[in-house]
């Protein structure tokens, strides 16, 4: 015992955590705690991904705001020694950051290391490098100097469209197609430096510290304590909608009972994502359980896919090369840097701006709605991916979640497919309508979760950024009266739950006013729009990286028919 406490008290310099993490290890800070975290990334619920997004980082927020306390507390056992004073956050190696090994030079280039990180602006040491290998239109705090770095260490890339000029981002003669895109990522970044809070220490320190009295209050206010007599209404409502359901059903009304059903499985939704954040009982095996019984066996979805691409979600949100909820080639792009292909980390695939893509995007802006009306049906496709493939948790305390979920989508396809679609309809053509109809009509849950990040920033303003300024800056609320929530279902507080992601939904109105005093004191813009108003911000977006698809369109045509002149 006398040895544990030993190593859980000594002080780890940044250089130790350099080297662990340069040998392999997974090393999270969090509450002054070195946490080496290995063991649990195969068991752990979320997937193994949210946690790499963190190596290497002061994930304090992110971690507390997701775990219980019985959850925190277990995760002591993985504490192999504390740090001293502010924590400087290294690229996470999954994000392209590079680490020497112990033993390794302690200068790079001829610097001192420590030096080096000794500023927001400086600190690169080894984790300087930054997943631009995957991308060239990356987007790091110093852009336009990254642009000019990019252009003499990548110049050997072997596609042409990965090549950049050496020529300053404001000379005219820069390529054209770089000039488009680079341009318009320098305008965005300069919008968003404008906008929001700097990221030097000083100010990241003092919004983190508001927040986390923010947190403090929220908790003395009782606001992450559940509403179970709304739970209660909750249930009426879907019990009513899912009777109506069976009565049109036997009653002849085959396609018209789609309607029912869509309206059970669009409210259903909500509490699966209640619980799926433990904020209905707070017990992690309770809600997993309530999540996955109602996404499989009443909606043929995967809670546990959910889980894992939802984690990462709020981890990167609007991150183009790691967060799977605004990766979309083909069919979308919501920013200008799909035109020039990334590598997901998520689904660790190239995501090619391909002759598909080129036509897709450029009219993304008419197809949104259309696509929305059968994207559960790309639901399905994930769902049984995950289910049938080796991502799911195979120990700890999730092991079993996968077999439930096969169990339950089996019950799913048995009840909807087989009883009603196949043995009810009484022709094609009805079964066809009943099918189209009963998923078109959950397209505004689709709306819903899409409004509030397709339109709101993908720009990266460093590693340095607190967790509370990159949650509002790339999250958008939705306005709309008290008698609608139970159409929006909570999800309209995006912003709110990306800031307390455990807060019950029947409680997020309550937090918004907090909220909104924070933002106020920190100086930083709260996005809040009415629903037409918030649709209008995302087709506006969608159009105007349509415009973009067009124009480096143009440029390529250009390049290809009078040359580079040795620019590339």
């Amino acid at each position: 015992m006398d040895a544990q406490k030993q190593r859980k008290s000594r002080v780890l310099s940044r250089r130790d955590v350099e080297g662990l993490i340069a040998n392999g290890r997974s090393i999270v800070i969090v509450d002054d705690k070195v946490l080496k975290v290995d063991a649990w990334l195969p068991s752990h619920p979320g997937g193994e991904k949210a946690i790499q997004h963190m190596v290497g980082r002061d994930a304090t927020d992110e971690v507390t705001r997701f775990h219980s306390t019985q959850t925190l507390d277990l995760m002591n056992r993985y504490q192999i020694g504390r740090v001293e004073g502010r924590w400087t956050n290294f690229l996470p190696p999954i994000q392209g950051g590079k680490f020497r090994k112990e033993g390794d030079m302690d200068t790079v280039l001829g610097q001192d290391h420590t030096a080096l990180c000794s500023s927001p602006e400086q600190d690169s040491g080894s984790s300087s490098s930054s997943s631009a290998n995957q991308s060239p239109i990356f987007e790091p705090a110093d852009l336009s100097s990254s642009i000019r770095k990019r252009g003499t260490s990548t110049m050997n890339r072997t596609s042409s469209t990965s090549s950049i000029s050496s020529v300053d981002i404001d000379d005219s003669t820069a390529i054209p197609k770089m000039s488009v895109l680079d341009r318009r990522t320098q305008q965005e970044l300069d919008f968003d430096k404008a906008k929001y809070p700097a990221v030097d220490f000083e100010t990241q320190d003092k919004i983190t510290r508001k927040y986390r009295e923010l947190q403090k209050r929220i908790k003395t206010e009782g606001l992450y304590d559940c509403n179970y007599t709304a739970y209660g209404i909750e249930c009426l409502r879907y019990a009513t909608f899912f009777c109506a359901f069976l009565f049109l059903l036997r009653s002849g009304w085959h396609v018209s009972s789609a309607v029912p059903l869509a309206c059970f499985w669009h409210q259903l939704t909500f509490t699966v994502h209640d619980a799926g954040h433990m904020g209905i009982t707070h017990d992690f095996t309770i809600d997993s359980t309530i999540a996955m019984t109602i996404a499989s066996f009443f909606g043929g979805l995967s809670a546990g896919w959910w889980k894992r691409n939802h984690n990462v979600h709020h981890f990167v949100t609007n991150d183009p090369e790691h967060d799977p909820d605004i990766q979309y080639i083909p069919i979308f792009a919501v920013t200008h840097r799909f035109l020039d292909s990334l590598t997901s980390t998520y689904y660790e695939r190239f995501m090619e701006y391909d002759a598909v893509a080129k036509v897709l995007v450029r009219i993304q802006h008419y197809t949104y709605y259309p696509i929305m009306a059968v994207a559960r049906f790309n639901l399905y496709r994930l769902s049984w991916e995950y289910l049938l493939s080796n991502k799911a948790p195979k120990k700890g305390p999730a092991w079993w979640f996968r077999y439930y979920e096969v169990v339950g989508v089996a019950f799913f396809l048995t009840w909807y497919a087989y009883g009603v679609v196949y043995k009810s309809m009484p022709d094609n053509a009805s079964r066809f309508w009943f099918v189209l109809l009963s998923h078109a009509l959950t397209s505004p849950l689709h709306i819903q979760i899409t409004l509030s990040h397709f339109a709101m920033s993908t720009t990266d303003l460093g590693i340095h950024e607190s967790f509370a300024q990159k949650m509002l800056r790339t999250t958008m609320d939705v306005d709309c009266p008290q008698w609608l929530d139970f159409f929006h279902g909570g999800l309209q507080f995006q912003a709110i739950h990306h800031l307390y992601p455990r807060i019950p939904r029947h409680n997020l109105r309550k937090t918004q006013k907090l909220v909104q005093d924070f933002c106020n004191e920190v100086d930083i813009p709260y996005a809040l729009y009415g629903f037409v108003d918030g649709n209008k911000q995302v087709i506006g977006k969608l159009a105007d990286v349509a415009r973009q698809a067009a124009i480096f369109a143009e440029c390529q045509r250009t390049l290809a028919a009078e040359g580079d002149y040795g620019l590339h």
